[in-house]
């Protein structure tokens, strides 16, 4: 087993979670609205769909690849779909006084919700395809060993991400006041809506 490859999963999850895109926005709202926790769980959920997709490149299974390719238009209606969704309601969301509650009802909804927006983003499969063999890495050559450890370093490394990201921007939570969090609402519902609408573009113009 080469001992470089869980750095090299730290890598490939670090860049692939750091461009900020509609993940990035709710957990960057979740964290200044709800607090560091939900910001964090939402950035794990998905480096959970980050490591899913890494199994899917690092053990080599095509078939899966494959046929998320294939149905990547349904894949970007329902996600684009969902994200339009998301950002209405955040839109319409009236900011809290507080953080809130830790509780597990909560919690599961925002891990749940970024590991589905996650999954249904066909572009996900296809950068880590590009990356893994752009780092050598795309072949582990049968070793099941090498794979996990692979991608147990493409969650760290995206784990890692949110981690950053949730824990700088709540230093600022408490500089925000009901009035600009009201603000922060309306901004980042209608920069998901916006991410939403484009894939559903996307979709109906790769149907063309």
């Amino acid at each position: 087993m080469d001992p470089s490859l869980f750095l090299r999963g730290l890598i490939i999850g670090l860049s692939i979670a750091a461009p900020v895109g509609p993940i990035g926005v709710l957990c960057i709202r979740r964290t200044l609205t709800q607090g560091r926790g939900y910001g964090l769980i939402s950035g794990l959920g998905a480096a959970t769909a980050d490591a899913v997709y890494g199994c899917v490149a690092g053990f080599g299974l095509t078939f899966i690849s494959s046929f998320l390719v294939d149905q990547q238009m349904w894949l970007r209606l329902v996600g684009g779909a969902f994200l339009c969704y998301l950002g209405i309601k955040t839109l319409l969301a009236k900011p809290a006084e507080k953080a809130a509650e830790a509780r597990g009802t909560g919690l599961l909804g925002v891990y749940g919700s970024t590991l589905f927006l996650t999954l249904t983003n066909p572009m996900t499969i296809l950068s880590f395809a590009a990356i893994f063999a752009g780092l050598g890495v795309a072949e582990t050559n049968g070793d099941y060993i090498s794979a996990a450890v692979l991608v147990l370093g493409v969650f760290s490394g995206s784990a890692l991400w949110w981690l950053l990201l949730s824990g700088g921007v709540s230093l600022f939570r408490s500089r925000f006041t009901p009035q600009a969090l009201v603000w922060v609402n309306r901004i980042s519902g209608l920069v998901v809506v916006g991410f939403g609408l484009f894939a559903l573009w996307s979709a109906a113009a790769s149907h063309i």
